[in-house]
């Protein structure tokens, strides 16, 4: 009798728990009314949904989960899709224990249950990418190259293969390109009867490293040799007419140019001889000629510089021609860093340059780089965080000048790095100044908004953001292309609730998580929790997620997955689509992808969220003024 009375105790404290906690999220949506009224009507369960998840959040429910599964009872770990249900099929339970049918005070039941939660979601997805193949459940999203331009076979065989979406990185390439690569796809969609979504991806306001200064005009090429340094393999060497350059056919060691009229008295057997820049005397056999170029092949290595006096020799024949090799380009400059040196960031783009040192090595004049953003030297402040190169390479800003950054290193592999051109720069401590578009985002827009089935938004950090973007879409009409909001640094994490409900205004939105500045944002070690919290956010808003950088990288660029990455594509799963990025081998990686998302399709996740208070839901919270905490007494354990 006692344990059935401590039972009863028990269940009731619960009911009284689950019931205050019901009433905060009932509260939390009744406050941020005029953000319901403002939703698309096709998200307006899901916005309120999204609130409801948003107070369930804001507090720690471990404890309450402990109690939950001592008592045998269901947790509230997958519902994140239908909130308020999930509380009241637990309140009911809980009640049916006590032999009552439901509480007198408890609020009205909520419509969407676990069912139009999954519903809705669906919904929510085929709208934004399009129909999925329900074999394996997610779609495949793959970056198309620069050479799709002028290869329609290349969209034709990964449409084939299993890409449901294209993505345009509008970085690269230009308008013309872009027009080349989707004049493509309607013929390789009848070719293949199969539909392609298309999104292009707006490049941002992305920080970068200036210039370097060049390095000297010289080509280097040597053959493979073994341990005890017999060649193995001759060095490859693409000769090109210098009229007409043309690029490699296959992977070179080296690619020199000559006169055309030179290429065209070769014969293969003939043998190149000339003297290096370091006077030594080398040969080049040709061993393949064709219309584009000729191939050559050394068993010695050799450096080139532009002007080298070249002889064609045949054995019956003798000399049979001369040339000189063609203007070379500079080699590229790059800036070795190690930890404790000190790297000068200059607002002006004039060319960088390495450390200056002296014979004994110590630096007479610090290694200096410039940054593509003049706003960072306003907004940065000493002792903040800086990150280079998809963070290879951090340091800390010692020192701040009107037009110089002091940045001592502090984090680089422990044989040092190279820092070049044109590389990222992350400022996680910073409060940046930076609209999400720049003038080039503005331009793009025009051919986007009438090309594109989706617009993603880089580098995406405030509502301001998504408004400013939504105001430039408008003139488009009912044609727009839909938002998807990039996430990529700690501000846009940060402010993801707010600007989920910001895009849900328009009928379809999504989000893309762009895990590689989002992890030099967050930390590394910070990443897998990160991209949980977006997609459980995202589960509870119906918004369907885009999981993207690096996906089976390996593969993509050298041929050959490693297992970390086969572990992370089958994890990805978990969301919407894929994406893929380009590389000579995208075709396996689209393959074995769609191998793996078909496997993972028949499996279901079984472990529970303990709910721990989500850090990213409570600012939210207090920017609608109602109480940051539900009125529940729960003990917090230590994090």
């Amino acid at each position: 009798m006692a344990d059935r009375a401590g039972a009863s105790h028990e269940f009731q404290e619960l009911i009284d728990e689950f019931l205050r906690l019901r009433r905060d999220m009932l509260r939390l949506a009744k406050d941020s009314r005029d953000l319901l009224d403002q939703v698309h009507p096709s998200h307006r369960e899901s916005a309120e949904n999204l609130l409801h998840y948003i107070a369930l959040r804001s507090c720690d429910l471990r404890p309450l989960q402990m109690r939950l599964a001592n008592a045998g009872l269901s947790s509230l770990g997958r519902a994140e899709s239908h909130v308020l249900s999930a509380v009241d099929a637990v309140l009911a339970v809980l009640n049916q224990a006590l032999g009552r049918t439901r509480q007198p005070d408890e609020p009205h039941a909520s419509h969407v249950d676990l069912e139009a939660g999954q519903r809705l979601l669906s919904a929510h997805t085929e709208a934004l990418l399009g129909a999925i193949p329900p074999v394996r459940g997610v779609a495949i999203m793959v970056t198309m190259p620069s050479e799709a331009a002028d290869d329609y076979s290349l969209v034709h065989h990964l449409l084939e293969h299993g890409m449901d979406c294209m993505r345009i990185n509008c970085a690269h390439d230009d308008e013309a390109a872009w027009a080349r690569t989707l004049e493509h796809l309607p013929r390789a969609e009848q070719a293949t009867r199969r539909r392609c979504r298309v999104l292009m991806d707006l490049a941002g306001p992305k920080l970068r490293t200036g210039p370097l200064e060049p390095g000297p005009a010289v080509i280097k090429f040597k053959p493979t040799r073994d341990a005890f340094g017999h060649v193995i393999r001759p060095a490859r060497v693409w000769l090109s007419p210098e009229e007409v350059p043309r690029k490699p056919p296959t992977p070179a060691d080296a690619a020199i140019e000559f006169p055309s009229a030179f290429l065209r008295t070769l014969h293969v057997g003939d043998r190149l001889t000339f003297a290096d820049a370091r006077e030594a005397k080398r040969v080049l056999e040709i061993v393949a000629v064709g219309g584009d170029g000729c191939w050559a092949e050394s068993m010695r290595t050799s450096y080139l510089t532009a002007g080298i006096r070249v002889q064609a020799r045949r054995d019956e024949a003798g000399t049979v021609a001369e040339a000189c090799v063609a203007p070379l380009p500079p080699t590229p400059t790059a800036i070795a860093l190690a930890i404790g040196d000190l790297l000068i960031l200059t607002r002006e783009l004039t060319p960088g340059r390495p450390a200056a040192c002296d014979r004994h090595g110590r630096v007479l004049n610090p290694a200096t780089i410039g940054c593509t953003s003049a706003q960072v030297f306003e907004d940065v402040r000493a002792g903040e965080r800086i990150w280079f190169d998809d963070g290879r390479i951090g340091g800390v800003i010692e020192r701040k000048e009107p037009d110089r950054l002091h940045v001592r290193v502090t984090h680089t592999r422990a044989r040092g790095a190279k820092l070049v051109a044109d590389k990222g720069i992350n400022l996680p401590d910073s409060h940046l100044h930076l609209e999400a578009m720049t003038d080039k985002d503005r331009a793009d827009l025009a051919f986007v908004a009438n090309h594109a089935d989706m617009v993603a938004l880089s580098f995406v950090n405030t509502v301001e953001d998504v408004r400013a973007l939504q105001a430039l879409l408008a003139p488009v009409g009912d044609k727009q292309p839909a938002i998807v909001l990039k996430i990529e640094t700690r501000r846009g994490f940060e402010n993801l609730p707010a600007m989920l409900l910001e895009a849900m205004k328009a009928p379809r939105c999504g989000v893309m998580i762009a895990r590689g500045d989002l992890a030099v944002e967050c930390g590394f070690e910070r990443l897998a929790e990160v991209q949980e919290e977006i997609l459980w956010l995202c589960e509870a808003a119906h918004v369907p997620v885009i999981w993207a950088t690096q996906v089976l990288e390996s593969l993509a660029k050298d041929g050959q997955p490693s297992r970390a990455e086969i572990t992370d594509a089958a994890m990805s799963h978990r969301a919407e689509c894929v994406m893929l990025n380009k590389g000579p081998y995208v075709m396996e990686a689209v393959h074995v992808l769609d191998d793996i998302l078909r496997r993972m399709h028949g499996h279901q996740a079984k472990k529970r969220s303990m709910l721990r208070e989500l850090d990213l839901v409570t600012g939210f919270r207090r920017s609608r003024k109602t109480k940051a905490k539900p009125d529940m007494q729960l003990a917090r354990p230590s994090r």
